[in-house]
Protein backbone atom coordinates (compact mmCIF):
# COMPACT_ATOMS: atom_id res chain seq x y z
CA UNK A 1 0.00 0.00 0.00
CA UNK A 2 2.75 2.46 0.91
CA UNK A 3 4.65 1.77 -2.31
CA UNK A 4 1.60 2.39 -4.50
CA UNK A 5 0.90 5.62 -2.60
CA UNK A 6 4.52 6.71 -3.14
CA UNK A 7 4.12 6.11 -6.86
CA UNK A 8 0.70 7.76 -7.28
CA UNK A 9 1.13 10.78 -4.96
CA UNK A 10 3.65 12.71 -7.14
CA UNK A 11 1.39 12.33 -10.18
CA UNK A 12 -1.66 13.55 -8.24
CA UNK A 13 0.32 16.47 -6.82
CA UNK A 14 1.54 17.41 -10.30
CA UNK A 15 -2.06 17.41 -11.63
CA UNK A 16 -3.14 19.64 -8.73
CA UNK A 17 -0.29 22.05 -9.50
CA UNK A 18 -1.33 22.11 -13.17
CA UNK A 19 -4.88 23.10 -12.19
CA UNK A 20 -3.55 25.87 -9.94
CA UNK A 21 -1.21 27.00 -12.74
CA UNK A 22 -4.11 27.17 -15.20
CA UNK A 23 -5.96 29.42 -12.76
CA UNK A 24 -2.93 31.70 -12.35
CA UNK A 25 -2.49 31.85 -16.13
CA UNK A 26 -6.14 32.86 -16.62
CA UNK A 27 -5.89 35.46 -13.83
CA UNK A 28 -2.77 37.04 -15.37
CA UNK A 29 -4.41 37.06 -18.79
CA UNK A 30 -7.46 38.89 -17.43
CA UNK A 31 -5.23 41.32 -15.51
CA UNK A 32 -3.29 42.15 -18.69
CA UNK A 33 -6.47 42.71 -20.69
CA UNK A 34 -8.01 44.87 -17.95
CA UNK A 35 -4.82 46.94 -17.72
CA UNK A 36 -4.81 47.46 -21.48
CA UNK A 37 -8.46 48.57 -21.37
CA UNK A 38 -7.75 50.97 -18.50
CA UNK A 39 -4.85 52.41 -20.51
CA UNK A 40 -7.02 52.91 -23.57
CA UNK A 41 -9.73 54.67 -21.58
CA UNK A 42 -7.17 57.05 -20.07
CA UNK A 43 -5.14 57.68 -23.22
CA UNK A 44 -7.81 58.18 -25.86
CA UNK A 45 -9.65 60.92 -23.97
CA UNK A 46 -9.60 64.36 -25.52
CA UNK A 47 -6.83 66.44 -23.95
CA UNK A 48 -5.11 63.48 -22.26
CA UNK A 49 -1.39 63.66 -21.58
CA UNK A 50 0.79 61.95 -24.22
CA UNK A 51 1.79 59.14 -21.86
CA UNK A 52 -1.51 58.81 -19.94
CA UNK A 53 -2.44 55.40 -21.36
CA UNK A 54 0.76 53.52 -20.50
CA UNK A 55 0.95 55.21 -17.10
CA UNK A 56 -2.59 54.13 -16.17
CA UNK A 57 -1.98 50.59 -17.47
CA UNK A 58 1.27 50.36 -15.49
CA UNK A 59 -0.40 51.56 -12.29
CA UNK A 60 -3.22 49.06 -12.78
CA UNK A 61 -1.02 46.02 -13.45
CA UNK A 62 1.46 46.83 -10.68
CA UNK A 63 -1.34 46.37 -8.12
CA UNK A 64 -1.32 42.62 -8.83
CA UNK A 65 2.19 42.13 -7.45
CA UNK A 66 3.76 38.74 -8.20
CA UNK A 67 0.54 37.23 -9.59
CA UNK A 68 1.03 39.15 -12.85
CA UNK A 69 4.44 40.77 -13.21
CA UNK A 70 4.56 43.53 -15.83
CA UNK A 71 7.21 43.10 -18.50
CA UNK A 72 6.19 45.76 -21.06
CA UNK A 73 3.52 48.42 -21.68
CA UNK A 74 3.38 50.36 -24.96
CA UNK A 75 0.95 52.56 -26.84
CA UNK A 76 0.11 52.88 -30.51
CA UNK A 77 1.22 55.85 -32.57
CA UNK A 78 -0.58 59.19 -32.48
CA UNK A 79 -1.15 59.09 -36.25
CA UNK A 80 -3.20 55.88 -36.15
CA UNK A 81 -7.02 56.09 -36.39
CA UNK A 82 -7.42 54.12 -33.14
CA UNK A 83 -5.61 54.45 -29.82
CA UNK A 84 -3.95 51.17 -28.84
CA UNK A 85 -2.27 49.93 -25.64
CA UNK A 86 -0.39 46.62 -25.39
CA UNK A 87 0.43 45.07 -22.01
CA UNK A 88 2.76 42.11 -21.47
CA UNK A 89 2.81 40.24 -18.17
CA UNK A 90 4.45 37.14 -16.78
CA UNK A 91 2.13 35.02 -14.62
CA UNK A 92 3.18 33.48 -11.31
CA UNK A 93 4.48 29.95 -11.90
CA UNK A 94 4.03 27.10 -9.42
CA UNK A 95 4.94 24.08 -11.56
CA UNK A 96 8.62 23.34 -10.92
CA UNK A 97 11.29 23.20 -13.65
CA UNK A 98 9.32 25.28 -16.16
CA UNK A 99 9.58 28.94 -17.10
CA UNK A 100 6.43 30.99 -17.54
CA UNK A 101 6.00 32.52 -21.01
CA UNK A 102 4.75 36.08 -21.25
CA UNK A 103 1.14 36.93 -21.98
CA UNK A 104 0.45 39.86 -24.30
CA UNK A 105 -2.95 41.57 -24.55
CA UNK A 106 -3.93 44.59 -26.64
CA UNK A 107 -6.93 46.89 -26.38
CA UNK A 108 -7.88 49.72 -28.70
CA UNK A 109 -10.50 52.38 -29.08
CA UNK A 110 -11.25 55.38 -31.29
CA UNK A 111 -9.74 58.72 -30.39
CA UNK A 112 -12.25 60.98 -28.65
CA UNK A 113 -12.95 64.24 -30.45
CA UNK A 114 -15.33 67.12 -29.98
CA UNK A 115 -18.16 67.26 -32.52
CA UNK A 116 -20.53 70.24 -32.38
CA UNK A 117 -24.25 69.48 -32.23
CA UNK A 118 -25.70 68.75 -35.64
CA UNK A 119 -22.32 67.82 -37.17
CA UNK A 120 -21.53 64.26 -38.43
Amino acid sequence: MAISLAIVFPAVLFVILLVVQAGLWWYAEQAALSAAREGVEAGRARGAAPNAGPERATLFIDRFGDLATRTRVEQGGANEPRYRVTVEVRPAFVVPFFDAPTISRTASGPWEKFVPEGQP
